[in-house]
């Protein structure tokens, strides 16, 4: 736009973008990096790539309301000066013009020779959206004076009137019924009439009557809405102590990262299996749950979050069955500072797609989302975790949002900022900010420092931060006699795995208690320790001696640890001769069967038993197989049959599926025919943009079109069709040789003609 506010004349888009300096095409670029291009040729091929549909949708979605308005003011009014769009926009002229301004750096709207336009193509892409934009349709090319419209409204009866608003309010189209489409005001008999005969209501083809924008805008004051469109939502917030926050996020923060790398503890030693559609068990989400010590949501975000920073991945077990596994980075990360995990933590949740906030909830079909599962995502998710805390960060230092009514309020922010967008983004926006709180990055309703820095996207510095305010570990605990030990603090880390090894988490608070079971017990000597070892790390550990109840209790599970062993066996032989057993299995034959005697008469193999009869027959032992209760049974092989030949189809069926095929081949053939009829004398290629042109101008006319298309084949053909919609680069349309509604894709269509 010139110095001087009006449209340079005689420019083209293109032209424009050509003379823009480097500096502003880079900022368009920053702002819409869809436009950029690997090796741009110039100006103009940025241009044709700024309409392209998929485009002009995701710049649309990063508008607010009053930039969506006065683009929608833009399509009303048509080619018009920056003035006379400030004038119909309900909103401060000072902020609608900074609105008008940034649709013209991004492209939407641009300076054509006579005056600042839309976009082509943007009045498609913001159809359908009630509520956001005006519902007015485009003025007409020579419209009548304000004062002129107001005139003629001033004329009519009330019937007419209530008619007319009626009219507005229900999309701005109608039908005429009974009422005459040519008559003037004198002679007008109906309310229609009325309408029809002062312009205020437009004749199209068919029955039906349009309100041109031009009489919307003087029904509505001037103004393409009723209401304001520059109210912005205001925050709830009420007044909170700075270092409240702050103590509050380090104390979430610290538990995520200490939970975390329990969990993963606990999986590298027994890992849950991946469910065969992907995923984790629900059964293994709720034993997270318990072992973590939280709810089945909060174990879910722990272990969605977990997957996001690439601390776990589906691997296999030593028998080859797939399992969720840590991966290496955990252990180069639980050797990092806390404050160093908890910024790797956060980094890999603000950049997921991944939705924890479904888990437990059934989709659609009615299935149960599971936790890992691969089509749990939304392209969605992490624009809506990062705008959730810029609007956060709104809210001055010293407030925080107002508990029960602060994030409905940031909701209604976030959906005047973004009012494009579907239902379910307001939704990801609340979930966003319980998991904000359960991370650490949000404490007591509002962000500290550290959440700001998040907010801002310096994890590094968000980690140097909140790194003063985390709590400090201890080395120690007190062993009580009543079983139980209490970690007046978060315990190193070191000391907590240990721990948590040999005893149960009975609560946690300020201070933790642990537990000691003989089970929590047995789990270190099946790790591998002795009654020694556990001994020497509970006197290391406490700062009281051991009491005499808990070394008692060590060596008991110590004495009866092992008395009985379990073993892997696929069969059994039993014989009642001691010698004929102990020759069978110390035969150097019988060496690949794993034969081995626990008893004088009893043996057991590792091989299964479909590979051991064979095996100890060609070894010259006459083997039977015994059944559960030990007796001897002989089975014959099952019978097995083949399906008989299906009965012939009934005769009505046939006769009616071949009536059917000859009723479509007529149909082809008409079409066809129809076709070929209306083929002119010379065929000429059709332009992209004419056919699109063509296709539209059918559209809004309701006519019949013959268009050329190339099939899946590579064949072309020719289709007699009635378009009826043209979105996201398909044709939706009535196509008459197969006598139903078909969709074309727009880019197979080789041209388009007049039926």
């Amino acid at each position: 736009m010139s110095s001087s506010g009006r449209a340079t004349p005689a420019r083209t888009l293109a032209e424009q973008l050509r003379a823009w300096p480097d500096e502003r095409l880079v900022a368009l670029l920053r702002a819409r990096p869809d436009l950029a291009t690997p090796a741009p040729q110039d100006s103009s091929q940025l241009a044709s790539r700024a309409a392209t549909r998929s485009s002009l949708h995701r710049a649309l979605d990063g508008l607010d309301r009053l930039e969506l308005s006065v683009l929608d003011a833009l399509l009303v009014a048509g080619q018009t000066t920056p003035d006379g769009v400030i004038s119909i926009v309900h909103a401060d002229p000072a902020r609608t013009a900074a609105a008008l301004q940034r649709l013209l750096d991004l492209t939407l709207a641009w300076e054509a020779p006579g005056g600042i336009r839309a976009l082509s193509g943007v009045a498609d892409a913001m159809r359908g959206m009630p509520g956001v934009v005006s519902g007015l349709r485009p003025s007409s090319p020579d419209p009548a004076a304000p004062a002129e419209i107001t005139a003629r409204l001033a004329e009519l009866s009330p019937a007419a009137a209530a008619l007319l608003r009626h009219v507005d309010a229900h999309g701005g189209e109608g039908t005429t019924g009974s009422a005459r489409r040519t008559v003037s005001p004198a002679d007008a008999r109906s309310p229609a009439e009325e309408l029809i005969s002062r312009r205020l209501l437009v004749p199209r083809e068919g029955d039906s009557v349009v309100l041109p924008g031009e009489v919307g805008l003087a029904l509505r004051g001037g103004r393409t809405t009723t209401e304001p469109v520059d109210d912005v939502p205001a925050l709830a917030t009420s007044a909170r102590d700075t270092a409240l926050v702050a103590r509050t996020a380090a104390g979430a923060a610290f538990d995520v990262v200490r939970r975390v790398e329990l969990l993963l503890d606990h999986w590298g030693v027994e890992p849950p299996s991946v469910l065969r559609s992907g995923g984790l068990a629900v059964r293994d989400l709720k034993a997270v749950a318990r072992e973590l010590h939280v709810d089945e949501p909060g174990a879910a975000l722990i272990v969605e979050v977990a997957m996001a920073a690439g601390l776990v991945a589906e691997g296999t077990e030593p028998d080859g069955s797939p399992a969720w596994l840590p991966t290496d980075e955990f252990d180069v990360w639980s050797g990092r500072p806390i404050a160093e995990r908890w910024a790797r933590l956060v980094g890999g949740w603000l950049a997921s797609s991944r939705v924890p906030s479904l888990i437990g909830r059934r989709d659609p079909a009615g299935k149960t989302w599971n936790a890992l599962a691969p089509e749990l995502s939304s392209g969605l998710a992490e624009e809506a975790r990062r705008l959730a805390l810029a609007v956060l960060a709104e809210v001055p230092e010293g407030e925080v949002l107002a508990a029960g009514t602060g994030i409905p309020s940031l909701v209604q922010r976030v959906g005047w900022l973004r009012p494009r967008r579907p239902t379910i983004f307001t939704d990801l926006v609340a979930a966003a900010l319980s998991e904000a709180a359960v991370l650490g990055v949000s404490g007591a309703g509002g962000l500290p420092p550290s959440g700001r820095l998040v907010a801002a996207g310096d994890l590094p510095g968000a980690a140097a931060a909140i790194d003063p305010h985390l709590p400090h570990p201890v080395e120690k605990v007190l062993l009580q006699a009543d079983l139980t030990a209490v970690a007046p603090g978060p315990l190193e880390t070191e000391v907590a795995r240990r721990l948590h090894l040999l005893a149960d988490v009975e609560s946690r608070g300020g201070a933790t208690v642990y537990r000691f079971t003989s089970g929590s017990l047995r789990r270190g000597f099946d790790a591998g320790w002795s009654a020694l070892e556990v001994r020497d790390f509970l006197t290391s550990v406490s700062q009281t001696p051991v009491p005499q109840p808990l070394e008692f209790l060590v060596d008991d599970v110590a004495r009866t640890f092992g008395s009985v062993r379990v073993g892997h066996a696929e069969a059994f032989l039993r014989a009642d001769d001691e010698a004929a057993l102990a020759a069978l299995v110390h035969d150097p034959r019988a060496r690949t069967l794993g034969l081995r005697l626990l008893a004088p008469t009893v043996a057991i193999a590792t091989s299964p038993l479909d590979v051991l009869l064979p095996r100890l027959r060609e070894l010259g032992a006459a083997p039977v197989v015994e059944a559960a209760d030990g007796t001897v049974r002989v089975s014959r092989p099952d019978l097995q049959r083949a399906r008989g030949r299906r009965g012939r189809r009934p005769a009505g069926a046939v006769e009616a599926r071949l009536a059917a095929q000859v009723q479509a081949v007529a149909t082809a053939i008409r079409a066809g025919d129809r076709a070929e009829s209306s083929r002119p004398p010379t065929t000429a290629t059709t332009t992209p943009s004419g056919a699109l042109a063509a296709l539209r101008e059918a559209i809004e006319g309701g006519t019949t079109v013959v268009i050329g298309y190339v099939d899946n084949h590579g064949a072309t053909g020719e289709r007699v069709v009635e378009p009826r919609r043209l979105d996201g680069g398909r044709l939706s349309a009535y196509d008459h040789r197969a006598d139903d509604v078909r969709e074309f894709a727009v880019h197979r269509i080789t041209g388009v003609r007049q039926a």
